[in-house]
């Protein structure tokens, strides 16, 4: 990443009658895959969500060549943003304590600055999370979780996958790694042993549980953090208080089934040997694009870890925190007031400016390596957690991309809306002063005031 200021004879009847009925089935099978009709065959049911055609009535046009020529040929008219979204913002179900950003991604320009200084940021922290660890490990990362013997002593290392899974499962949104294909692997190496398993989880360290969470957090909306472990920790509706260990002995029942005899109960040690299996995660990018897009808790407190521990720092909370922080500042984004506790934004105690949300995404927009950031995000009236927002916005819908924050008495959007003249702008929205509001109340008053901002040609 680098600071904003720094910144391609004719043929006979018989030659064409085969090209012909290549483009004729080649149509039918189109037609057929958008409709879904191909679905049952390739995705063995219902495909994963990048799968999934868009929406009726979700408006689409052809640019005329001559106005997309004047797209983003003068600055926008920031007094008219300004007055665009004035009405809006004084909406009672704002509370007494809303900030908004809106930054130029073209140039970097300031656009409002109408900040209450640094609030509860809820999960738009998982924004500079993914910065973070997309600007160490690069968008093609992928990490392992490996098997390591010595003679009969087996022991399954956690190589912090946050999408490791036990089986390999058809459809899924993000490929997985699997420790069923971990096991098969292993068996071909050991025979039918017998022997004995541990599990090596020292790549993290520190607390597995935040002690800036609310309490009854851990179990209900969270897992404790491990570099190893099956479906994020999660057992049924709810979380393991010990994924590692879980993790450890559904390998041993997958060894079982492969005929391998496993004495004993798995035990924590630290791994020492040689490797004989491996499986590797997704790219870093597919995991970022589905972690924002489901908010998901448990993955953003791994990949904080794992941001540190490429940066050298203690793969821990407050060594993810200390990377955040650098990544940022080495990036040019105003982090006046920054506190970070956690990767997911669960701690009330986190503390981010409207200015420091708007600003990185201004510098994700213009940079290639935070790609994915853009495109995981949620769509307003399309996917994610904004799927069934901005539905009635008229031209907001289809223009917002952004991730949603939210606890109790707190709401945030942070992302980038497209202006009706074409321009993209970044922007941080925030409340956290609205409880005894309607949370549904709350949502649909920023709404509006995003949708005053996509409304708005503004010059641009």
């Amino acid at each position: 990443m680098t600071a904003r200021g720094a910144r391609r004879g004719r043929r006979t009847p018989a030659a064409w009658v085969l090209p012909l009925l290549v483009l004729v089935t080649l149509a039918s099978i189109a037609a057929l895959y958008v409709r879904g009709d191909l679905n049952p065959i390739l995705c063995d049911g219902p495909c994963a969500p990048q799968y999934v055609t868009p929406p009726e009535g979700l408006a689409t046009q052809s640019p005329d060549p001559d106005e997309a020529a004047t797209v983003g040929s003068g600055p926008i008219d920031a007094g008219a943003l300004a007055a665009a979204v004035a009405g809006p913002l004084q909406s009672e179900a704002l509370g007494g304590r809303t900030s908004l950003v809106a930054v130029d991604v073209r140039d970097g320009a300031v656009l409002i600055d109408d900040a209450e200084g640094a609030q509860i940021p809820a999960s738009t922290t998982k924004l500079l999370t993914a910065v973070a660890v997309l600007q160490e490990w690069g968008p093609d990362a992928r990490f392992e979780t490996t098997v390591v013997r010595d003679g009969q002593r087996l022991v399954l290392v956690g190589g912090g996958d946050p999408y490791l899974t036990d089986t390999k499962s058809k459809g899924s949104s993000v490929e997985r790694a699997d420790l069923a294909t971990l096991a098969a692997a292993t068996a071909k190496q050991v025979g039918r042993g017998p022997v004995t398993l541990g599990y090596d989880v020292s790549l993290f360290v520190g607390p597995a549980v935040s002690p800036a969470w609310e309490e009854g957090y851990v179990g209900g909306v969270v897992a404790p953090v491990s570099p190893l472990w099956v479906d994020r920790g999660r057992v049924g509706a709810g979380r393991s208080t010990d994924p590692a260990a879980d993790a450890a002995r559904r390998f041993a029942e997958l060894l079982q089934a492969r005929g391998v005899e496993v004495t004993g109960t798995p035990t924590q040690t630290e791994a020492s040997g040689t490797t004989i299996a491996t499986v590797r995660s997704a790219p870093l990018s597919r995991i970022v694009e589905q972690f924002l897009a489901d908010s998901d808790n448990e993955v953003a407190e791994v990949l904080l870890r794992q941001a540190a521990i490429k940066a050298g720092e203690p793969g821990s909370f407050a060594g993810g925190a200390a990377v955040v922080a650098q990544v940022l500042a080495d990036a040019g984004v105003d982090t006046a007031g920054l506190v970070i506790n956690d990767g997911s934004g669960l701690s009330r105690k986190n503390r981010i400016s409207a200015r420091t949300l708007a600003e990185t995404m201004a510098e994700v927009s213009e940079t290639p390596r935070l790609g994915s950031i853009l495109s995981g995000l949620p769509v307003g009236g399309f996917s994610g957690t904004l799927e069934d927002r901005y539905v009635q916005s008229g031209q907001a819908r289809g223009l917002v991309r952004a991730k949603t924050g939210t606890l109790t008495g707190v709401h945030a959007l942070a992302g980038v809306v497209t202006l009706s003249g074409g321009r993209p702008v970044a922007f941080a929205l925030m409340s956290d002063d609205t409880e005894g509001v309607n949370p549904f109340v709350t949502q649909a008053a920023l709404d509006r005031v995003v949708a005053a901002m996509a409304d708005c040609a503004c010059g641009a």
